[in-house]
This record gives structure tokens, sequence and C-alpha cells, in this order.
């Protein structure tokens, strides 16, 4: 199935290209993490085209949710907001210690799910792999976030605009 697997990555690595290229085309802005995963797509399925070894793309899931999870643990050192809290701050208000809580949450996650990945890329058939990354890993991410939604319904706090259209 290896052979697979470079087709595969052949095909990701310019549609990968693509994409940015167009979010860029269309709003003429990239996210930082975009750039990120474009550049392990292109490095890691490059490695996987020139070596002809799956192994170096099925890494790639492993090290992007890693570095999400980095990325939320070092945010309150950076202006004190929690990452979570900078996504989604201006859309609802919660007190701080559910803020720390939820990115506790996503640094969490991320760190399973990296995990989870390697695990099954080192332990299960590349046919497991990709059926793990695409079901398994969509799966995991949709009951977390269905479960961090019933958190947050018990934690949110009406805003000033949504108190003033009860009254």
């Amino acid at each position: 199935m290896t052979g697979d697997m470079i087709t595969a990555t052949l095909v990701l690595i310019p549609a990968t290209l693509a994409q940015v290229a167009w979010v860029w085309w269309t709003t003429r802005r990239i996210e930082t993490m975009s750039l990120v995963t474009l550049g392990l797509v292109v490095l890691l399925g490059g490695a996987t085209v020139i070596f002809q070894d799956g192994a170096f793309i099925q890494w790639k899931p492993t090290i992007v949710n890693w570095l999400f999870a980095a990325a939320f643990l070092i945010s309150p050192f950076f202006g004190g907001k929690t990452l979570i809290q900078r996504m989604m701050g201006h859309a609802m208000q919660l007190p701080q210690v559910v803020w720390k809580r939820l990115n506790f949450g996503w640094i969490l996650f991320f760190i399973f799910m990296g995990a989870a990945n390697l695990y099954v890329f080192s332990y299960f058939s590349e046919e497991t792999w990709v059926n793990f990354k695409l079901f398994g890993m969509l799966g995991l991410t949709l009951v977390f976030v269905i479960a961090q939604g019933v958190y947050l319904a018990k934690h949110i706090q009406p805003t000033t605009s949504d108190t003033e259209k009860t009254e």
C-alpha cells in the first residue's frame, strides 16, 4: 500500500499549495498554522516521495497536533490571555477560570491526538492508519467539540447586547 501513500502524497503537496494560494488570493492573509502545515506537508511529503517511505507523512498529524498543544500552552505568557480566549473572546464572555480550563482541555486534546496518531501508525497497518486519520481523528474531534459545547453552555455569561434584547 506504500505506493498508494506515495501517490496520495504527490496529490497532497500541490493541493495544499493551491489551498494556501487560494486563501492568500481571496483574503490577502494566511494564518500562521496554515503556513506551518504547508511547510510540514512540503517537508515531510517531499521526504515521503524521495525516500519512498510513508512514515514521513504519517508523522505530520502528530507534529501538527503537538505544535497546536504548544501554542495553546505558551499563549498565556504573551499578553496574558489563553489562545482559546483570543479566538473566541469576542463572541462570548466567560470567567477567567473557565477560559483556562478550556485552554487546558485543548492542550490535553491535542497531546492525545498526536499520541493516538503516533500509536496507530506505529502499531497498525497503513490502511488502518488512513482510516483512523480520516474517520477516527474527525470523530474524536467532533466528540471533543460537542463536549466542549456542553461545558460552555453551563458557563456562558450574557453579553450586554444580549441583556438589552431581553429588556
